[in-house]
Formats: structure tokens, sequence, C-alpha cells
């Protein structure tokens, strides 16, 4: 397993940025972006229209990046080396975590450094964004999200067989995923590279998990156990079945989660 870092420029952080600012979104996903830029104006970005919200932040964007060239080429240099320092030790992790040699898969993997905050990940194209803003060991907390994801899906097609067009949101494959992090971060290899592990730091999954409950439990708490008593793929069936059994309490709770935002 490996990631290569590199600055991707500013025509990649525009379009990605985009993406969370359409208007159709709660401001659970907008609202990063507004806090880190105030430079944008919500109320212009509310009242053009696509090609002109394009152009509106392409030029706030293109300013922004020209000023933040150099600093995001020195960031790649630093999370590149601090990945590389813990490489070998996330792979035995992840190695016992999915019963399978980590060393020999996902090594192509790339951590574009981009403007975004929201730092959405690309399962087939073996992708994610990491927000220029991370420190170091940050932007190892983040990889490491996104890398379990890899690896989770994998062992998970392999196992199911289904596609990979069914794993990404709202799909309650997708919510498992993003569920299942906090338990396999849990090993003592991941989470002391996690700054942002435990959840007091701030946590490793989507906030709104953290207090979801289930006929009164806490999810994660559930998750946690089947994972601790089950093979991988055993987990991925039990928990996967405890979710469909429960996915309208599920989705409620993220619903009224991101509507308060």
């Amino acid at each position: 397993m490996n990631i290569t870092y590199k600055n991707p420029g500013d025509r990649h952080s525009i379009e990605r940025i985009l993406l969370f600012l359409t208007g159709d979104e709660t401001a659970f996903w907008s609202a990063p972006i507004l806090h880190f830029y105030p430079q944008l104006d919500p109320k212009m970005l509310a009242a053009y229209s696509p090609s002109d919200k394009q152009k509106y932040l392409s030029d706030v964007f293109g300013n922004i990046y020209s000023e933040l060239k150099e600093e995001i080429d020195r960031k790649v240099i630093c999370y590149h080396d601090h990945f590389q320092r813990h490489k070998q030790q996330i792979e035995q992790a992840l190695s016992d975590a999915f019963h399978l040699d980590a060393s020999c898969f996902f090594n192509d993997l790339t951590g574009n450094v981009t403007l975004n905050p929201i730092c959405p990940r690309y399962l087939k194209e073996h992708c994610f964004d990491v927000f220029y803003m991370n420190s170091e060991r940050g932007a190892l907390g983040l990889s490491l999200h996104e890398v379990i994801h890899y690896f989770w899906f994998h062992v998970w097609n392999g196992h199911f067989g289904d596609d990979y067009d069914e794993y990404e949101t709202p799909s309650l494959k997708w919510i498992l995923s993003e569920m299942v992090v906090e338990a396999i971060m849990r090993d003592k290899r991941l989470s002391s590279l996690n700054p942002y592990f435990p959840r007091e730091n701030g946590g490793c999954i989507y906030p709104y998990f953290q207090n979801m409950l289930v006929n009164g439990s806490p999810i994660l708490e559930t998750i946690d156990a089947l994972y601790r008593r089950n093979s991988i793929t055993d987990f991925m069936e039990e928990a996967y079945t405890y979710c469909l059994e429960h996915e309208k309490e599920i989705r409620k709770h993220i619903e009224a989660a991101e509507n308060a935002y």
C-alpha cells in the first residue's frame, strides 16, 4: 500500500469545491467551505447560475491558489515524508484487520492536496483529497480514514460481488462504511497515528454517528462489538444486516443532524 501526495493545481480544487456549493446540499457540507473562505459571498453563490458560479469560484480561488501554491507544494513533501515513516506500521495493522497482505494492494493511491476542506474520495480512481491546512499528522489521520475505505470495499466486493456504484452516498453500504472506520481505527498502530482519535479530539468519522442511538443503544458500540467477535467478512454480513433492520432509524438521525447543522 502506498500513497503519492501531489498538488493537482487550482482547477482541481475549484471543481471539487463546486460539488459542495451547488445549493442543493445542507449546511453540513457547505458551511466548512464558507468558514475557511470568508471571501465567498453566500448571497452571490445562491443567486448565480451554475456557469456564473463556476466563474465566480474560479476568480476567487484562482487568486487564493496563487498565494498558496508554494505552501501547498511544501505540504506535499511534508505529507509524503510523514506517511513513509509510518507506512510499514500501517500496512501491518491493515493486514491484520482485513486478513490479507496490505503491502500487495493499493500501491497506486493518490492524495491530492487541495484547497477544499471537504475531502472526497474516489474509489475507482484510487484517489482522495487532503485539505492543505492539515499538519502532517492531521493529513495522515485523514488519509488513514480513506485508506480503510479502499480496503473495506475491496474485501466487501470480493465477498458480496456487487457493484462499486453501490458504495457511494446515500447508499446504506456507504453509511456502514463510514461507521466502521472507528472500530478499525481503534488498533493502536493506527489510532496512535491519528490526532483526531479518540472522539474527544474530534473523532475519525462523521460527528452525527457519535451520538446515534438505535433501540436506545449507541450504534457505534454495537458496530464495535460485532467487529471484535467476527472475522472481517462475517462482520460485514452481520453489521449490514443490522443496518438494514434499522435503516429507517439510521437515516432519520442522519437527516436530522445534517439539517440542524
